[in-house]
């Protein structure tokens, strides 16, 4: 006796609904959220370094890369508003030892020092420095409760930063 297999009617049923299913999902030419490439953006030219304009002249709005800094220091902002190319904090630090390093660090930096005054009333100290092609900066170091806060002006004279 020979019997027939019912197999295939389920086979072609599993066929049928994979067909179906398939029809049903993504179209093959857009792509999903599982197949889509990431597409990394383009990279952005750099910001062109802006100036502004103070009362000391005009100073470029960052010092460059390498600039002198004194060790240990921390980048702070300003709550009087004033312009400055760069600010940072020194923790319970002399101002006269700071004012004389960094003169001593601008010097190897190839900026003469054309003064250092001070200290004035307040504790603080101005270093005036110059450089190449009548590039000029300024420095003022003071003491500002246990901080003492080194501001710089860096003049458009002096290399973009």
């Amino acid at each position: 006796m020979h019997t027939r297999s019912r197999r295939l009617p389920t086979t072609l049923l599993a066929i049928a609904i994979a067909l179906a299913l398939a029809a049903c999902g993504p179209d093959a030419s857009t792509p999903d959220a599982t197949t889509a490439t990431p597409t990394t953006p383009a990279p952005t030219a750099p910001a062109p370094a802006s100036q502004t304009g103070t009362d000391w002249g005009t100073i470029w709005d960052g010092v460059p890369a390498g600039f002198p800094r004194f060790p240990g220091s921390t980048t702070a902002d300003d709550a009087t508003g004033t312009p400055a190319s760069d600010i940072y904090a020194v923790p319970a630090g002399d101002p006269a030892v700071i004012a004389a390093w960094l003169q001593t660090a601008m010097e190897n930096a190839t900026y003469s020092t054309e003064g250092l005054s001070g200290p004035f009333e307040d504790g603080s100290f101005v270093l005036d420095s110059v450089g190449d092609t009548g590039c000029r900066i300024q420095t003022t170091v003071a003491p500002l409760g246990n901080l003492v806060l080194v501001t710089v002006l860096y003049g458009a004279e002096c290399p973009a930063a």
